[in-house]
């Protein structure tokens, strides 16, 4: 929904985003380059580090509780 009622909105203002020719298979792609992955900081190594033992933690203790 706009946040423009339908007095204050121009008339040839349109209330989609994209238009047909811009989204589906026959769209165009400007400048599709290709992804490059990039190295793992170790910020972000000891958050993946941390998730993963907190989830063996939480499967540990649930499961010696049976």
């Amino acid at each position: 929904m706009s946040a423009l009622s339908e007095e204050d909105r121009d008339d040839d203002e349109s209330q989609w985003r994209f238009a047909v020719d811009e989204v589906g298979e026959d769209a165009e792609t400007p400048g599709s380059e290709p992804i490059e992955p990039g190295t793992p900081t170790l910020e972000n190594s000891l958050f993946v580090l941390v998730g993963v033992t907190l989830s063996l933690l939480i499967f540990y203790v649930a499961l010696g509780s049976l």
